[in-house]
């Protein structure tokens, strides 16, 4: 064979080889409380498509799950447009404490929020109001809907935050953030060091003491670095 054709061929085959890689490289990829009216972002252009498995995080976080006898359902991930997803989500079945309006929750919101139910508001209610907790009550977890006067999403929008309402209790009564937050001593208390306990679980706790937006509600997610307690 001439050096010529030996030289074509060469070129060929690095030509072949470059498509190769290129064609590689191109496979390669990235709740409203009620009676408010929350207003969708538009759907993105481009949405970013959900990994094929729970990443290794979110695993983990199943079995934390299991191991503490959380009854859950691991929930497909979802991208809904306009920056809202539902990446690593689970739906609570049973933490031990019946609770209201449980949607999508990551996981790791869904863990914390499980153990500030059994450790935290539970035997604060045994201790102060002198009742077990029948029910939590919330506003709910994932919607897609900016902050309230921002335009920045929400943590709601990432499955990311629940808003907790009231608890209701085995003698009766209800304690609900919006008419006790500012009650009787007792109700204030209590309110209290569930609200201590929160700010030891998740990275925000909002309460009325943050704004008015927040006048009838706890707001707790899992978003930003931690440490933000009001």
């Amino acid at each position: 064979m001439s050096d010529r054709a030996i030289g074509i061929r060469a070129t060929r085959g690095v030509g072949l080889a470059a498509l190769l890689a290129l064609g590689l490289g191109a496979c390669s990829g990235d709740l409203v409380p009620r009676g408010r009216v929350a207003t969708a972002p538009k759907a993105a252009r481009n949405p970013v498509r959900a990994p094929a498995q729970p990443a290794l995080e979110t695993r983990q976080c199943f079995a934390k799950l299991q191991s503490q006898a959380v009854s859950f359902t691991p929930l497909p991930d979802q991208n809904f447009g306009g920056g809202c997803s539902a990446y690593g989500s689970v739906k609570l079945t049973d933490i031990g404490v019946p609770t209201t309006n449980l949607g999508a929750m990551t996981c790791n919101l869904a863990a914390n929020f499980a153990a500030w139910a059994r450790y935290g508001v539970q035997p604060a209610a045994r201790l102060i109001l002198g009742a077990e907790i029948e029910r939590i009550e919330t506003f709910g977890t994932y919607n897609c809907r900016p902050i309230a006067g921002s335009g920045k999403l929400s943590e709601h929008a990432h499955s990311n935050a629940i808003d907790v309402a009231a608890f209701v209790l085995s003698d009766g009564r209800r304690i609900s953030i919006q008419k006790d937050w500012n009650g009787d001593r007792q109700t204030r208390q209590f309110l209290a060091v569930v609200h201590a306990s929160a700010c030891k679980r998740f990275n925000t706790v909002l309460s009325p003491n943050y704004n008015a937006a927040h006048h009838d509600h706890f707001h707790f997610d899992m978003g930003g670095s931690g440490g933000f307690c009001r």
